[in-house]
């Protein structure tokens, strides 16, 4: 029995999520995400490691970029199978590409225009990764799955998707093979979600499996309590509308705008805050929210019941969606405590940039993290304590407050890792540790060794190995 291997992405670092599965002439990819750490855009740039023809189908664990904003450039250069994933994440996908490809179209026309101005060529080409008819040419590809559906890939060979409990739509991947009699269950974590978070359901655990990936973000912490988040959002908020200033949310569109949201209704239930404006100026997260509310039946048991009592979070007097730049624009011109909500989450694109130009510099503002940041990236350079920052080509001065909220995370801490890993009734074959920082990645390996005594590695970008 063999079955093929192939670490393509988030392999000792966080974003670009690819794995590729083969087996009985079938070959899979699990995710195909874009590298968003600045020190590895070049291998957006690259050609795929495998041809794309070659490659039979695509499954999504998730739609965050990280996971499947390369499906454009996959399908560009020849990719023409079927991509598997669930409905959600099918819809919310198809508005995360659209809006990424008009971002890439954006910056490739600002990069040219700023290079023609200033003399010189940057690093990458002047022209986008991929554009809005490379996005749309992916849909028709999409051939949405229900979770616990098993789906058959090839002879031998199927997957079936189960709740990952991480965004709305998230999911743990089983591929079992079957080879002279033989069989072999291979689990792709994907992201793994945190148990009692609120709008999604807890991760599902698993008895038995031969091989994992699992993913180490937090692979070397413990998260603060998250009963802790409200309160500290409620504390920013405040101290922001005494000092005057406004609250600028770095976020991400799917799953943390809508939780910022969730929390912010509950202090204004409780009377912890004061009504404030909230503008939450990004159309994907916008659309986004609207998927949200079409799949309520993925809500966990306790905002189903906050629905039936208070109404959706999503629909409060005080929210304003920003859609045209203009409206975005105008947000600058208004005076006192607002909250502003804006991507992307980790600062490399979006209108979050803008708002941080007009903000970022005014010591009475608060600019509030509720996301990792990965190393590389302008968020990471913020939250680490740079006293300038570059955005948008200029510097600019680092003076307004810096929060981050840590236990805010959607990603399992180590201590949670371990105890999804040791729900297992019988020890894996072998465990891979993948989607981490180096040492994230080998910290968590290590701690998994000490506490099982399982067979652990962290493989390097494009390690292959064969699956007995």
């Amino acid at each position: 029995m063999q079955i093929k291997l192939q670490f393509l992405g988030a392999a000792q670092n966080v974003t670009g999520s690819c794995h590729a599965l083969e087996a009985n002439g079938t070959k899979l990819l699990i995710d195909c995400g874009l590298y968003q750490e600045r020190h590895f855009k070049e291998r957006n740039w690259a050609p795929f490691p495998i041809p794309p023809k070659s490659i039979d189908a695509v499954l999504l664990t998730h739609a965050h970029l990280d996971h499947c904003g390369l499906l454009p450039k996959l399908v560009k250069e020849g990719f023409k199978g079927r991509i598997y994933c669930t409905p959600a994440t099918a819809e919310i996908v198809q508005i995360i590409l659209l809006d990424s490809a008009k971002i890439q179209e954006e910056d490739a026309e600002y990069k040219r225009k700023r290079h023609a101005r200033q003399g010189q060529k940057g690093p990458y080409p002047e022209e986008p990764l991929y554009t809005i008819e490379d996005a749309q040419a992916c849909f028709p590809l999409f051939s949405p799955v229900d979770y616990r559906e098993a789906v058959s890939l090839g002879e031998g060979v199927e997957a079936t998707f189960y709740d990952a409990g991480h965004v709305l739509g998230s999911s743990i991947i089983r591929a079992k093979v079957r080879q002279n009699g033989q069989e072999r269950i291979i689990l792709f974590s994907g992201d793994i979600g945190r148990p009692d978070r609120p709008i999604v359901c807890d991760p599902t655990i698993f008895d038995a499996a031969d091989y994992i990936l699992v993913e180490s973000t937090y692979g070397d912490r413990v998260h603060e309590e998250t009963k802790d988040v409200k309160k500290k959002i409620g504390e920013v908020i405040n101290a922001a509308k005494k000092a005057g200033g406004k609250i600028i949310v770095p976020s991400f569109a799917l799953e943390r705008s809508q939780e910022v949201l969730f929390y912010i209704k509950e202090l204004l239930l409780e009377k912890a805050i004061a009504p404030m404006k909230i503008f939450l100026d990004s159309p994907m997260a916008s659309r986004i929210t609207e998927v949200f509310k079409r799949h309520s039946e993925l809500f966990d048991d306790q905002m189903a019941q906050f629905i039936k009592k208070f109404g959706s979070p999503f629909d409060m007097p005080q929210l304003e969606m920003a859609g045209n730049a203009a409206q975005s624009k105008a947000i600058n011109d208004i005076k006192g405590t607002i909250m502003v909500i804006a991507g992307s989450g980790m600062c490399t694109g979006g209108r979050i940039k803008h708002h941080l130009v007009n903000n970022i510099s005014e010591p009475q503002n608060s600019i509030m993290f509720v996301g990792y940041q990965a190393v590389g990236t302008l968020g990471r350079q913020i939250v680490d304590g740079a006293k300038q920052v570059r955005i948008l080509g200029q510097q600019y001065v680092v003076k307004a407050k810096i929060i981050r909220i840590h236990g805010f995370s959607a990603h399992a801490d180590r201590d949670e890792l371990l105890k999804w890993l040791k729900a297992l009734k019988t020890p894996p074959r072998k465990i891979f540790i993948v989607h981490g920082e180096t040492e994230s990645a080998t910290n968590f390996s290590d701690y998994v060794k000490a506490q099982t005594g399982w067979p652990v590695s962290v493989p390097a970008y494009r390690d292959e190995v064969v699956l007995d």
